[in-house]
């Protein structure tokens, strides 16, 4: 073999090792690798919509409620969605309100994640609903059939019942400075806030924490 080819080789030597040493590196960390990247997969699968998808239904709960949603409550809802995902999955709605249309976006988003909602019209549906299944978190209005006090109403029921499930209030006509009935855990008129709402409370009903 000329000494032109053993100089070429010579020379090409360095890039071959380099090579050789970092396709090791990639076999031996691999299975890392895609550990680390598992959680991130998992949670964007579990969402069941693309990230995108979610954005455009938090716009339309938002357009539907006449409340505006910045970009920063809309980046910081979407992210607590992703990491929420696995919390989020399974658990269970009750949704009381005599305009369940208005709530089609996040009915949506919720069922998204693979929560089961579950909407009824009246109180006396809620008492069958919740006679019959077992819930997570009830959602409801305020005002029903005519009645502006339906709502809390209801919540004197579900004392009677004695069900101790965290109520969350989603009202267009909800006014912060009238108060909060004790049984309430919040409540709203912003779709973002209830999206957080929710996810707190399945947080503290994933970790065992006290709902109310």
């Amino acid at each position: 073999m000329s000494e032109a080819i053993w100089v070429k080789l010579v020379g090409t030597l360095p890039s071959l090792l380099w090579v050789v040493f970092a396709t090791v590196v990639y076999l031996s960390l691999r299975g890392t690798i895609v550990q680390s990247l598992v959680p991130r997969i998992s949670a964007l699968r579990a969402l069941g919509v693309e990230v995108e998808m979610a954005g455009q239904l938090i716009d339309q709960a938002a357009e539907v409620s006449e409340t505006a949603v910045t970009p920063a409550d809309r980046q910081g809802v979407l992210g607590r969605l992703e990491h929420a995902a696995d919390i989020l999955s399974g658990g269970k709605i009750l949704w009381v309100d005599d305009h369940p249309e208005n709530n089609v976006a996040l009915i949506r988003l919720f069922r998204s994640v693979d929560m089961r909602v579950d909407t009824v019209l009246s109180t006396s549906e809620a008492r069958l609903a919740l006679g019959h299944g077992s819930y997570d978190i009830i959602l409801s209005d305020i005002e029903r059939h005519g009645d502006p006090q339906a709502g809390i109403s209801m919540l004197r029921e579900l004392e009677r019942m004695v069900i101790a499930l965290p109520v969350l209030v989603h009202a267009a006509n909800f006014n912060p400075e009238l108060g909060i009935d004790r049984r309430i855990f919040a409540a709203t008129n912003k779709p973002v806030e209830i999206v957080h709402y929710v996810i707190d409370l399945m947080e503290r009903a994933r970790f065992g924490s006290p709902q109310v």
